[in-house]
């Protein structure tokens, strides 16, 4: 009996999937990786995710799959840790082999009048942003040049677009995405505009050097890249220049102002812990100077209610992915070298078994029975580990000096009754974000 044409394609093609199939099968049993949902050809596991909310997803996968899972982007595998415990166990047994940060494929494309209404977004990105820049260009934007809020405006649409929908399927397919047209090619346009706003400075940075009086981080960068010029394994290049930039401006912008946003929206709907703060500050600090670091050893309740509002913000929900950089085995399963692994901080920041009530605002979570300040092995905001935050010291710095200092001299108040005021955040986004407010910014000495 004979096939025809058509048939004998249509053998030919049932028999090459087979044939796929049963060999993409017998490479997703190797390594004796953790159990996890059961991937799918080419796809791997992302119809198991709900774009909008991944990392909610992810929790509930484990619930069915355990602490410890494996979770398939395509055909590649990433290993999942979930829980205070679990992270601190696997960090403490392999902590030198996930010293590597892995850069996820769309990051290695891109990384080549007082007392008025008003919202807090722009001033506080402003502000932060300002610290940032104090660093790396040896000076400060005034707050209404146009060139540093486009800036501005510029990573805060990025950051936006990166945990939309489609952002979030940029980041799981870059490869293919970026050459097929949409709304997600917005990424691109808006960092190539960052891209050129870091070489000009580098480039003006350049034009007045003076070797022997370096004013910045740029220029101490590109005095050791000419001292290592003729080294061809250095480290001080171009490339690594605007990169190191570029980190530092999304790393240290957006997360701090993201969680002092937060924190004023917590404190509208708190009134009497913003009180309370202001009775240490006025006991500890006073109206007469500036705040100091100092300060914050003395002032256990507003030390809490920070360490409090960044574990309720919980602004990187699942945390920056490391590539295993040896073979190990935890749990019993293997994890080869190059693997992915996330450390889910989510599911540590809110893990009832180190807070009472971890779905609820509560300083109590870091005070002991005496009204000191205690610490809680489940806090790890900025990751954990060799390669935890590297502008951890910075950005705690940045929390408490912006946060008590604000405080020292305003009152902040809501524009809405209190009772309406939600502090769940944004839904259907992938990273936590406040809802929009408005606020009112009374100076303490009219009040």
């Amino acid at each position: 009996m004979e096939l025809g044409l058509t048939g004998t394609l249509l053998l030919v093609s049932f028999i090459t999937l087979l044939f796929y199939l049963v060999i993409w099968r017998g490479k997703k049993k190797q390594g004796n990786l953790p159990p996890g949902p059961t991937p799918l050809p080419l796809l791997g596991n992302i119809l198991d995710l709900n774009p909008s909310e991944a990392p909610r997803s992810i929790l509930q996968l484990s619930e069915k799959y355990g602490p410890v899972f494996t979770f398939y982007t395509f055909r590649q595998p990433a290993v999942i840790i979930i829980g205070c415990d679990t992270i601190r166990e696997v960090l403490q047994e392999h902590g030198d082999a996930l010293s590597e940060r892995e850069r996820v494929g769309l990051m290695n494309i891109l990384f080549k009048d007082s007392g008025a209404l008003f919202d807090p977004i722009h001033l506080l990105g402003q502000a932060v942003s300002n610290v940032i820049c104090s660093v790396v260009f040896g000076e400060r934007f005034d707050y209404e040049d146009e060139k540093f809020k486009t800036l501005l405006s510029n990573m805060r649409e990025i950051a936006r677009l990166m945990i939309s929908r489609t952002g979030q399927m940029l980041q799981m397919f870059p490869n293919v995405l970026r050459h097929i047209p949409g709304p997600h090619l917005r990424i691109f346009t808006i960092f190539d505009k960052l891209r050129q706003f870091v070489k000009d400075m580098v480039q003006s940075h350049r034009e007045t050097l003076d070797t022997n009086c370096p004013r910045d981080f740029i220029d101490s960068f590109l005095i050791r890249m000419e001292e290592e010029k003729n080294n061809h394994n250095t480290e001080f290049h171009e490339e690594n220049l605007l990169g190191t930039i570029r980190d530092l401006f999304f790393a240290g912008t957006d997360t701090s102002s993201l969680t002092l946003r937060y924190g004023f929206l917590i404190l509208l709907k708190y009134p009497e812990i913003q009180e309370k703060i202001h009775r240490e500050i006025d006991n500890i600090i006073g109206l007469n100077r500036c705040p100091s670091m100092e300060d914050r050893s003395k002032m256990p309740y507003t030390d809490a209610v920070i360490h409090e509002i960044q574990r309720f913000a919980d602004i990187i929900p699942a945390g920056l992915p490391f590539a295993v950089t040896k073979d190990i085995t935890f749990r019993g399963y293997n994890i080869q070298k190059g693997t992915v692994v996330l450390l889910f901080l989510t599911s540590a920041l809110k893990d009832p078994k180190y807070f009472k009530n971890p779905l609820q605002f509560d300083p109590g979570h870091f005070l002991d029975e005496n009204g000191c300040f205690k610490k809680n092995d489940a806090f790890m905001p900025f990751s954990a580990g060799k390669r935890a935050c590297v502008g951890e010291g910075l950005a705690r710095m940045e929390l408490f000096l912006f946060f008590t200092t604000i405080l020292q001299n305003f009152i902040l108040k809501p524009t809405v009754d209190k009772e309406d005021i939600e502090i769940t955040p944004e839904p259907n986004t992938n990273g936590t974000r406040p809802r929009a407010y408005q606020m009112y910014a009374v100076p303490r000495s009219e009040s």
